[in-house]
C-alpha cells in the first residue's frame, strides 16, 4: 500500500498549544492521522506545538521521526528523565515499555510507528 506522508500531513491543521490533557477525551483528528496499519499498531503523523502526556507501549518499540519542527523526547528510565532534542530528519527508537513524552514541541510534524496498546498518564509514572 503506497501512501504519501506529504499528502496526509497537508490535510492536518496545526494544533498550537498541545497539552497533556488532550489524550483524555478531546477529539484530535484534525491534528493527528493514521497513515497505514502496521503489525499490531500503525504509522501515524501529527502536527502540533506544545507538550504531551506520558505514554508507553507494552508490546513493542516505538519509532519517532521528526519530519519538520523540533521537539524534546523525554524517556523515563530508572526513575530518571533522559532528554533527546530532535529536529528535522532525526529519530529516536523508544524501547518497549519505557514511559515517554514530548515537551517543548515547536511546529512539530512527526511520524511515529506505534505499537498498540498505548497506556497514558498525566502524572509522572512510578518506575
Amino acid at each position: 500500500m503506497k501512501k504519501s506522508l506529504t499528502e496526509v500531513l497537508s490535510g492536518l491543521k496545526h494544533l498550537p498549544n498541545r497539552t497533556p490533557e488532550l489524550a483524555f477525551g478531546q477529539d484530535a483528528s484534525e491534528f493527528f492521522a493514521e497513515v497505514a496499519p502496521y503489525r499490531d499498531g500503525a504509522v501515524y503523523v501529527s502536527y502540533y506545538s506544545g507538550s504531551s502526556e506520558w505514554e508507553r507501549h507494552p508490546n513493542g518499540d516505538e519509532v519517532v521521526m521528526v519530519l519538520a519542527g523540533t521537539t524534546t523526547v523525554v524517556l523515563l528510565r530508572d526513575a530518571k528523565e533522559e532528554r533527546f532534542f530532535l529536529t528535522e530528519h532525526e529519530l529516536v527508537v523508544i524501547p518497549v515499555g519505557v514511559w515517554h513524552r514530548f515537551e517543548g514541541s515547536d511546529r512539530l510534524k512527526v511520524m511515529t510507528i506505534t505499537p498498540q496498546p498505548t497506556e497514558h498518564s498525566l502524572e509522572t509514572p512510578a518506575v
